[in-house]
């Protein structure tokens, strides 16, 4: 990855050559000592709550957990008396996704889409075996041809990306490839006689600049089609002639039944193909170049050599001509007789095709004004960039579906001669990160999507939700990573695949769970969209309450009312700073030795607003339970202000902290290390100058400003106002385009914290975070108390650096980024970052969260 992004927290990426292995089989994986949970020693409490009243409401908390703990362990059947460990067991309750509002035509509208993030353009349906097509091409530098079809950094394309995207059945993307521009526009139509799930088409078209060079004028584009279920394709009558007959291939697959993919063209084009019998889809691009080097090498042409395997799987169709060029690829589903196969196939095609496209892209622009409002609020230039977005995030969603890998848990008696357990097969449905480096769900960024994804389409939204709640286990555990199927696991170094059950992840599901029930309350929402929030609730509660309870009792602290993001390594010699991978902040400063006496502010602020998330949807739904009413006792627990400042609060800087074993004075310093047969390395090693003690953490930083962000700060304290300085600070938190993540004056300011890893959360400005704190500065603008037009000042020009640094930055790179540099605002790590980054669009329309 470049510019060290994610090398922790984030899986690495690697070639899709790397993986050579079936769809379900395992290699030996040893698991990431890193992620393990580390205890040490008891320290003894550092401080007491003396409030009476709190200590009761948190024993009925406790009392609740314990008791739902139980049911879980002793009244189920315990999954290991099935020969099944726990970890891997799914959790027994009523899938979310068997709800009738995700069935019939809900489900059929979205069974055909974009949902292959990872490669330039890629289509599949939303089932485990589907048939998927995709598109490759031969982009042209310094004379030399290479493939494009995996999207990757060293391809170095001037920009991709989804212009417009309505995640259902539209989307046009523009892709610059040295001097070459193409653009893929993809629709789905659903007409009399169609299959199941309808039918397709994708226009391609392809100009070029670099008139001069005659290799330049001309384009090879190698269209597929592979069939998962592993049933053989058929090839068209004849196909090297595609002005006599359009069929490129047919076949019969077991949801849509028989189906034909047509190609439509005025250009003049040359059509070669190969056929393949492989189950591996993810190194297709490795077979193409082979054949084409192959024949190459033979014959001096750059073309495939028009062979067919016995019962191939995988059709590649080779479309050269000269640039400009357009073609339509045509596919048509239930091509049975009478079923109007041509009627079909010509409305997809040509002027036909031209018509429906523009009259999705208007529908597309209307929708997005609609819903955000943005034509009297800023300019063209801004407005196209929020388009790109929520067109990225939208047309970024992918489907998923295979085994996760679970570490085998410390104190376990499963017995397993590998270092892991595989979970139950499982389906995803969600939006991704990064295309090129993050191309797979990570469950505390989709809260950050969702809050996009809601406001465009809810029951795209709700699904997206509903897959990830029933991926929960029996403990109410969720995998933070998933890393499902052979194409995912491409990218993937094997050393990161394991997910590791006793380390958690920020539940930002919670926040959009809020923004829905809080619409209802306010009625924002139809009947009818409020009856499938309502039915959504009732079916996810039940998880909802084992989520809550997981992260209750698992990552609790010694002292009432206190968390600790478990998953610390507190044997280290090479981390500055152990990192805290579950808090999803991974290098951000917290205790400098991990142990259970430490309490992180951040997580105690997410339990506040899971407790409150969860009273909420108790009342709304008549959950007429002892714990419904138990989740207002913890919520009013945690939000104690009094409480929140005896843990956390330090009266000198004005500042919250975490509190934990620690001690500032730690370097990293070239020493010999031995390794292997007496050979000595110099290496960066970490060195404690003077013993630890129970402290507060003092790092100012995003974590710092939880408590602002959960807005347990009375409007009239004085400590709200010393977090407006902290924000405001420009030699703390203060730049030009954007909070940074760190203080200036932190001693781990930019620090590296391994040899490798250079800072991450030590400085750049997170658009996540940024959003977050943005909200809550405009819910002080608007609360009455004396610091009400400081918070408005803060406000409006914090918003106004965030959108003019997101939009410079796109417009002169062509890309979202993962994170931006505090010095310049320049655009760095992960590009082509859409993720929480789009938040941006929400930050025009100034659309925020609501408590």
């Amino acid at each position: 990855m470049t510019g060290g992004g994610r090398r922790a927290a984030r899986s690495r990426t690697r070639s899709s050559t790397d993986v050579n292995e079936e769809d379900d089989a395992l290699h030996r994986t040893k698991p990431n000592s890193k992620l393990r949970r580390a205890k040490t020693k008891d320290h003894g409490n550092a401080l007491r709550i003396l409030n009476a009243n709190l200590k009761i409401m948190l024993g009925f908390s406790i009392v609740a957990a314990i008791i739902i703990f139980f049911l879980v362990n002793h009244l189920i059947n315990p999954a290991e008396e099935a020969g099944r460990p726990r970890v891997v067991t799914p959790f027994p309750a009523p899938k979310i996704m068997d709800l009738p509002l995700f069935q019939g035509e809900h489900k059929e509208s979205l069974y055909w889409g974009t949902y292959r993030p990872n490669v330039y353009f890629g289509i599949r349906a939303r089932t485990p075996r589907s048939l998927i097509a995709g598109l490759m091409w031969l982009g042209i530098k310094d004379g030399r041809y290479f493939m494009r079809h995996v999207c990757q950094d060293s391809d170095e394309l001037s920009t991709y990306g989804w212009t417009s995207h309505n995640g259902r059945d539209f989307g046009h993307q523009l892709l610059v490839d040295q001097d070459m521009t193409l653009t893929t526009s993809f629709l789905k139509s659903k007409e009399d006689g169609s299959g199941y799930g309808g039918d397709w088409a994708v226009r391609i078209n392809v100009q070029s600049q670099a008139w001069n060079d005659e290799m330049k004028k001309n384009v090879h584009l190698f269209f597929y089609l592979a069939d998962e279920e592993g049933n053989a394709l058929s090839l068209g009558r004849d196909i090297l002639d595609i002005h006599e007959n359009s069929l490129l291939a047919s076949g019969w697959q077991t949801d849509i039944g028989s189906w034909q993919l047509h190609l439509k063209s005025k250009a003049n084009l040359e059509v070669h193909y190969s056929g393949f019998r492989t189950p591996h889809v993810h190194n297709l691009s490795d077979l193409v170049q082979e054949n084409l080097a192959s024949q190459l090498m033979r014959f001096n042409q750059l073309q495939l050599p028009d062979s067919y395997e016995s019962s191939s799987n995988i059709l590649v169709f080779q479309i050269s001509g000269k640039i400009p060029l357009e073609a339509d690829i045509v596919f048509v589903s239930g091509t049975r007789v009478n079923s109007k196969v041509e009627e079909r196939i010509t409305n997809l095609a040509g002027v036909s095709l031209t018509n429906q496209i523009k009259e999705k892209q208007g529908e597309f622009d209307s929708k997005y004004e609609n819903r955000f409002q943005l034509a009297d609020k800023l300019d063209s230039k801004s407005i196209n960039v929020g388009k790109a977005a929520i067109g990225n995030m939208l047309g970024g969603i992918g489907y998923f579906y295979g085994q996760s890998k679970i570490s085998v848990p410390r104190n376990s008696n499963v017995k397993n001669q590998d270092d892991f357990l595989l979970y139950w097969p499982a389906e995803l449905y969600t939006a991704v990160p990064s295309r090129p480096f993050f191309p797979r769900g990570f469950l505390w960024d989709e809260g950050f999507h969702q809050l996009l994804i809601w406001r465009w389409d809810l029951l795209i939204s709700l699904d997206i939700i509903g897959h990830w709640l029933d991926l929960m286990n029996l403990d109410g555990w969720i995998p933070r990573e998933q890393i499902l199927g052979a194409e995912a696991r491409s990218k993937v170094p094997a050393e990161f695949v394991l997910q590791h059950p006793s380390n958690g992840n920020p539940p930002t599901l919670f926040l959009v769970l809020r923004d829905l029930v809080n619409g209802i309350k306010k009625n924002k929402f139809t009947a009818t969209e409020s009856t499938e929030i309502i039915s959504f609730l009732r079916q996810a509660y039940v998880r909802l309450e084992a989520w809550f309870q997981w992260f209750n009792t698992t990552q609790s602290g010694k002292d009432s009312g206190s968390y600790y993001w478990h998953g610390r390594d507190n044997s280290t010699i090479r981390e500055l700073n152990p990192k805290t991978l579950s808090s999803g902040l991974d290098d951000y400063p917290r205790s400098s030795h991990p142990t259970d006496d430490e309490r992180h502010l951040d997580l105690r602020c997410w339990m506040l607003l899971a407790a409150d998330c969860m009273d909420s949807i108790a009342e709304l739904i008549d959950k007429e339970k002892k714990l419904g009413k138990e989740y207002g006792s913890t919520a009013k627990l945690l939000s104690d202000f009094d409480t929140l400042n005896q843990m956390h609060f330090d009266h000198a800087s004005g500042a919250y902290f975490d509190f934990g074993n620690h001690t500032e004075k730690v370097r990293l310093s070239w020493k010999p290390v031995m390794v292997g047969n007496n050979h000595v390395n110099r290496e960066l090693v970490r060195e404690v100058l003077e013993w630890p003690e129970l402290k507060l953490v003092p790092h100012v930083g995003y974590v710092s400003l939880f408590p602002f962000i959960a807005r347990i700060i009375p409007p009239e304290s004085w400590i709200l106002e010393k977090q407006l300085d902290l924000i405001s600070n420009r030699s703390i938190l203060w730049t030009n385009y954007g909070l940074r993540s760190l203080a200036k004056a932190s001693s781990l300011y930019m620090k590296r914290n391994t040899e490798h890893d250079p800072p991450y959360w030590r400085g750049p400005i997170w658009m996540n975070m940024n959003y977050m704190i943005l909200s809550s500065l405009r819910h002080y603008s608007l609360e009455n108390g004396p610091y009400r037009e400081k918070a408005r000042a803060i406000y409006y020009e914090l918003r106004q650096n965030l959108m003019r640094n997101v939009v410079q930055n796109y417009h002169r790179t062509g890309f979202f980024w993962e994170q931006y540099d505090q010095k310049r605002g320049k655009g760095q790590a992960a590009r082509s970052f859409t993720g929480w980054t789009s938040l941006v669009v929400l930050i025009m329309a100034e659309t925020y969260n609501e408590i």
